[in-house]
C-alpha cells in the first residue's frame, strides 16, 4: 500500500470517526436534556449496547492469522471514567459550556503530553491551533453560561479520560480487537455502577432507545473507528482535529432540520478549518524538483 493510499485511508476514517462523535454529541443532549434518562442509566445502557455490538463484530469478521489484541485495563478505566463523567456533567452544563470545557481540556492535555514525550510544535502550528481554538471559542460563545463547579470538574475528568484514552489507540494494530475488550473490561465498572444506582433508575423507553444507539453505533464502532484512524495521526493533529465535532454537528443541524447558516457558524468554521488546515500542512515538506544541467 502505498502512502498516498494510506493517507486517504486515514482521511476517510477520520471523517467517520469526528462524523460518530458528532452523532454521539447530540443523541446524548437529547437522552439527557430533557430528562428522558439519567445519567447511570444511560452510562450503563451505552457501555453494554457497546459491548454487545462490538462483540458481535469481532465475532464475525475475525479471520485466522490476524494480529490479536485485547486492549488494556488501562484504556478501559479511561474509557469508562469519560463516559460516566460525560454523562454526570450533562446534568449541570449547557452544550455550548460543556463542550469548551470537553474540548479544551481533549487539546490541552493532549498538547501538553505531546510536549513531555519529546514533540516540539512548529510557529505555524502553535498559530493553528490558536486559530481553531479562537473560532471554536466564537462557535459556542453564544451559548456559554458560568458553569457549576462540579460540572466544570465532571467535565474536564472526561475531557482528560478521552485525552488518555486517544492516546493510548495511537499505536492499535487491530483497532476493532482493542475497542471491543476495552469495552469488555469495563464491565465490572458497568456492574458496580449499575448497583450503586438501580434503586434511583429514572428512565423511557425514548431515553434508553437514545443510549443504546450511542452505545452501539456512534460510540461502539465510531472509537474502533477512531483507533482506525490514530496511528496515521500526530498526537496534535488527533487532538485538534477533534474540534470540527461542534462544527460537524452544526452542520447536521443545517442539513437535516434546515437550521439557517449564519454568518457566526460561517466564520467559525472557517477559523476552526483554516487552523487545522495550517497545523497539517504545518510539517508538510514541499516536492523539490530536479534541474537539468
Amino acid at each position: 500500500m502505498t502512502r498516498y493510499d494510506q493517507g486517504m485511508k486515514t482521511v476517510l476514517y477520520t471523517a467517520l470517526a469526528l462524523v460518530a462523535f458528532a452523532g454521539n454529541s447530540v443523541l446524548c443532549r437529547h437522552a439527557l436534556s430533557d430528562g428522558s434518562i439519567d445519567a447511570a442509566s444511560f452510562t450503563v445502557a451505552r457501555m453494554l449496547s457497546g459491548i454487545v455490538v462490538l462483540g458481535l463484530l469481532l465475532m464475525m469478521t475475525r479471520s485466522a492469522g490476524a494480529k490479536t489484541a485485547k486492549g488494556s485495563w488501562k484504556a478501559a478505566c479511561f474509557l469508562f471514567l469519560y463516559a460516566a463523567a460525560f454523562s454526570y456533567a450533562f446534568l449541570s452544563l449547557d452544550t455550548g459550556t460543556g463542550a469548551l470545557i470537553l474540548f479544551g481540556t481533549v487539546q490541552i492535555t493532549m498538547i501538553l503530553t505531546g510536549l513531555a514525550r519529546g514533540s516540539r510544535l512548529l510557529g505555524l502550528e502553535w498559530f493553528g491551533v490558536l486559530v481553531a481554538f479562537s473560532g471554536f471559542v466564537y462557535l459556542v460563545l453564544p451559548h456559554l453560561t458560568t458553569p457549576s463547579i462540579k460540572g466544570f470538574i465532571l467535565m474536564a475528568i472526561a475531557g482528560i479520560s478521552w485525552a488518555f484514552y486517544t492516546l493510548n489507540g495511537m499505536k492499535s494494530e487491530n483497532p476493532l480487537c482493542d475497542t471491543s475488550y476495552n469495552f469488555l473490561r469495563t464491565l465490572p465498572l458497568v456492574l458496580i455502577l449499575l448497583v450503586m444506582t438501580f434503586q434511583s433508575a429514572d428512565l423511557s423507553i425514548k431515553g434508553l432507545l437514545l443510549a443504546v444507539a450511542s452505545g452501539a453505533v456512534t460510540s461502539g464502532i465510531g472509537y474502533a473507528i477512531w483507533y482506525r484512524a490514530l496511528p496515521g495521526l500526530s498526537t496534535l493533529q488527533a487532538g485538534i482535529l477533534q474540534l470540527l465535532v461542534p462544527v460537524i454537528a452544526a452542520a447536521g443541524g443545517v442539513a437535516f432540520t434546515h437550521e439557517v447558516i449564519s454568518l457566526h457558524l460561517l466564520t467559525s468554521s472557517l477559523l476552526i478549518i483554516g487552523g487545522i488546515l495550517a497545523v497539517i500542512l504545518a510539517k508538510i515538506k514541499p516536492v523539490q524538483t530536479q534541474s537539468g544541467g
